[in-house]
């Protein structure tokens, strides 16, 4: 079996290497060292073990000298026969080029051992081998070492200090220990040999259809892996020849005209060439999103980028049987010849897949890639030996019809998009968001000339709108919030049109299943444009103006906002349930005017809101304070404008007791850094006093510390106890904090605001997002989180509900058991 991807990689009839069989020494065990002008110079490094030979290409060649340490890449097996092996293996095999025997002989482990191969065996399991070579060349002891950490294969082959070693460049004595001639001299034979047209210019490289990968729905560490970014753009393979460089989708449509800027940067590599690669185009931050690489077509905005994460032909000679790491390795080479700017070698981990996902929700960025290291690239086929890891909930789908617009919209209403399942299109939902009025515009212009009369899907679509049907030709690319029972998209927000998918590529993703628990809720979605009902129980919802840009700067929509409301419902309610909301309110977005609101007009609104009657000592009158006690009226008040949720620190059932006592670290300036410092004070105060507390972001510049207190004592008990705990903070970090509540007086330190904890102050809700660029989310953390590696700005709408989902509620202690103040209190006062 160890011969098994030898065997594979390779056309015996085309090839004069032997075939694969295991062969042992009659006596000592041997070695042999080849010199191999392949796609690029290196020397193989074989070791006879076990019948067959153990090799890696060392790219740099061995030395005789103890300081260097030369890497050696680790292949497949070869066979014993292979040690006499010299001449040309023909181009468009594995390995094309020439070979010459550059040393060989024999060798022995470097200690004394009754079984040498066994010996010799368990040491190279173990990553570290030793032996005593006697070649014509190398002579003494050598060790090739295992580096932990990096790729799977990669290992050190480094000369010992001995009697042999030396500074010589042992790789001057260039001739075959065998045949006595150069490489050169070899390849200028193969040349001669091969008459005129063996010297003439290489035939040109052509096309290769990409690679595809398959689905995994979680991340995880292997060491038979390595992991990459999942980048939000175009598949693209460039081909490189020596007049026209050509950059194409996967199903080879050109777009060398869209991204001339990219293949005019790589008409600077001066070999044949075939690469794989995504290009992308980022913000000024430096991320990528499918709508920028949609803007950049239109208007050159934006940095384009193509990062190269495959070599599939390298100077006429055929790399998709090499190993994924050895095509890697190749790639680099090439690329690091060469001063390019927007060519990017993508990066890539090994065996920690679960640290990379972890990476990429925090840099916002769609998912990870897992590809096997020992995997060969398979032309055209969708293999997991690739699987994409998602993060965002991204699909594309087929255009199959337009509905009628409504109201202010022009042209059309919503798309009706569909998926291939079983080689049957399938209807999988309508979209009616994410389109301004320039996008409508075009799309109606494209779709126009395919309109059909009749439905392209057998199953009849159960709509009430007036449709158009178009002809199933347009790819687009949507955004949703997950797949529902019935196999429909929940939720798209359309983000462009796919020129690089054919619609045949479009396979169904979602999961058809029933539920016929009559009691349970279920939300039923008319989309109608820019607008849409939805049924909570018996309630229905009439959300308006879901296209409304709420955060220019990221293009997060009205929409967007109830979206995650909806999908985080479960997590956020118990903090809200029974507490007056101070609705903040924001009706254009965050660059608009906003406003707050506690007095509900109750004939104004629907009659199932409830609301709670509170005297106001300032007006001199009662205040109808909403509670948002259900989903229906979360999403209602989202609806309403409230991006963020700010409830009283009490419930109505006790109003003058708070259910926690908060400490908000609140910084003038921009250092992060120290503010966690006092949270983590804030913490070793409470441990010291045996008392539990918990953090959050506050999704602004600051960090909120809650001390759960079960509604025990009243606001004035607490506020006075939190003054205690705000003077001790305070006192330990004199330099950096300050208990000034005038801003004039605070001499830019941080604020440790313990006024928090008055009747009717407001702090804004765990898992509540905030009027913040970004769509930032207050974030309950553990507390091994708040450490200077932490952000303000780290938790956001597009990547907390995979956080959560992952850790739940890390918060629910809050609303549990609660601390004896007078207990606390006397221990503080025996510290005095």
């Amino acid at each position: 079996m160890s011969l098994e991807k030898y065997n594979q990689k390779r056309d015996f009839e085309q090839t004069n290497e032997p075939k694969g069989k295991t062969v042992q020494s009659d006596k000592e065990l041997i070695f042999v060292v080849q010199k191999h002008a392949a796609s690029h110079l290196h020397y193989d490094f074989r070791l006879e073990l076990d019948g067959v030979l153990k090799s890696w290409a060392v790219p740099k060649g061995p030395s005789m000298n103890p300081e260097d340490k030369r890497l050696a890449i680790m292949v497949e097996d070869h066979p014993y026969s292979y040690k006499d092996f010299e001449g040309s293996i023909p181009k468009g095999n594995y390995g094309a080029g020439t070979v010459i025997v550059w040393d060989n002989g024999t060798y022995q482990p470097a200690d004394t051992a009754k079984n040498p191969q066994k010996e010799l065996l368990s040491a190279l399991n173990k990553g570290k081998i030793s032996f005593n070579l006697k070649g014509k060349k190398l002579q003494g002891e050598f060790s090739l070492v295992k580096l932990k950490g990096k790729q799977e294969n990669a290992w050190l082959l480094i000369k010992k200090q001995d009697q042999y070693a030396t500074e010589k460049d042992i790789l001057t004595e260039n001739k075959s220990v065998i045949s006595n001639i150069t490489l050169e001299s070899l390849d200028k034979k193969k040349h001669q040999k091969g008459g005129k047209n063996a010297t003439d210019k290489k035939n040109d490289v052509n096309f290769v259809s990409p690679m595809l990968a398959g689905k995994n729905k979680k991340p995880f560490d292997s060491s038979d892996y390595i992991f990459e970014n999942k980048y939000d753009g175009y598949r693209t393979i460039s081909v490189i020849n020596d007049k026209k460089v050509e950059l194409w989708s996967r199903n080879k449509n050109s777009f060398t005209t869209q991204f001339q800027l990219i293949a005019n940067e790589l008409q600077k590599i001066k070999h044949l060439a075939v690469l794989d690669g995504e290009i992308v185009v980022e913000d000024k931050n430096g991320r990528a999103g499918f709508q920028l690489l949609q803007n950049y077509i239109k208007t050159g905005e934006g940095k384009l980028k193509y990062y190269v994460f495959d070599l599939l032909n390298l100077d006429g000679n055929d790399t998709t049987s090499l190993s994924l790491l050895e095509r890697k390795e190749l790639l680099k080479i090439l690329l690091e010849k060469y001063k390019l700017e927007s060519i990017i070698y993508a990066p890539y981990i090994v065996a920690k897949g679960k640290n990379l996902y972890e990476e990429a929700i925090k840099e916002n960025s769609e998912g990870i890639i897992a590809k096997r290291i020992d995997g060969n690239y398979l032309t055209g086929k969708r293999s997991d030996d690739w699987l994409k890891i998602k993060i965002t909930n991204q699909e594309e789908a087929i255009i199959i019809g337009i509905t009628e617009p409504k109201n202010s919209r022009n042209y059309f209403g919503a798309l009706l998009l569909a998926q291939y399942k079983d080689n049957q299109l399938e209807y999988v939902g309508k979209c009616g968001s994410g389109f301004t009025e320039d996008t409508l515009k075009e799309l109606y212009s494209q779709l126009k000339p395919t309109f059909i009369s009749k439905s392209p899907v057998s199953k009849k679509v159960a709509l009430r709108d007036t449709i158009q049907w178009v002809k199933p030709k347009m790819v687009c690319q949507v955004k949703y919030t997950e797949w529902t029972r019935d196999g429909h998209l929940r939720h798209p927000v359309y983000l462009g049109i796919r020129m690089d998918k054919k619609p045949n590529d479009v396979i169904f993703q979602g999961e058809n299943s029933t539920n016929n628990n009559e009691e349970e809720e279920e939300e039923d979605i008319s989309i109608i444009e820019n607008n849409y009902d939805l049924t909570i129980g018996k309630i229905t919802l009439h959300l308006t103006n879901q296209n409304k840009i709420y955060f220019p700067e990221s293009s997060i929509t009205k929409g967007d906002i109830v979206n995650y409301y909806s999908a985080v419902a479960d997590l956020i309610l118990p903090y809200l349930k029974n507490r007056p909301q101070s609705m903040n309110r924001f009706p254009n977005g965050i660059t608009g005017s906003s406003f707050y609101q506690k007095d509900i007009e109750i004939e104004k609104v629907p009659n199932w809101l409830k609301t709670f009657p509170i005297h106001s000592e300032s007006n001199q009158k009662e205040l109808n304070y909403l509670l948002c006690n259900d989903k229906a009226t979360l999403l209602y008040m989202a609806n309403l404008g409230c991006i963020d949720f700010n409830p009283w620190n009490s419930t109505i059932k006790k109003l003058e007791n708070p259910d926690w006592m908060v400490i908000d670290i609140d910084p003038e300036k921009e250092d992060f850094k120290a503010v966690v410092q006092v949270a983590l004070k804030v913490k070793e105060v409470m441990d010291e006093l045996d008392t539990e507390c918990y953090c959050k972001t506050s999704g602004a510049s600051g960090l909120h510390v809650y001390i759960p207190l079960k509604a025990k004592y009243n606001y004035e008990t607490v506020k006075i106890f939190a003054e205690l705990v705000a003077r001790e903070v305070q006192q330990q970090l004199p330099e950096t904090t300050t208990l000034e509540r005038s801003i004039k007086k605070r001499n830019h330190k941080i604020y440790i605001d313990y006024l928090q904890n008055r009747k009717g102050q407001t702090l804004a809700a765990p898992y509540s997002i905030r009027p913040k660029i970004g769509a930032t989310v207050s974030t309950p953390l553990e507390w091994d989180e708040v450490n200077e590696d932490l952000h303000p700005s780290q938790f956001t709408i597009k990547n907390a509900l995979e956080r959560f989902t992952k850790k739940g509620d890390l918060w629910s202690p809050v609303l549990k058991s609660g601390t004896n103040i007078n207990a606390i209190l006397k221990k503080l006062e025996s510290k005095k």
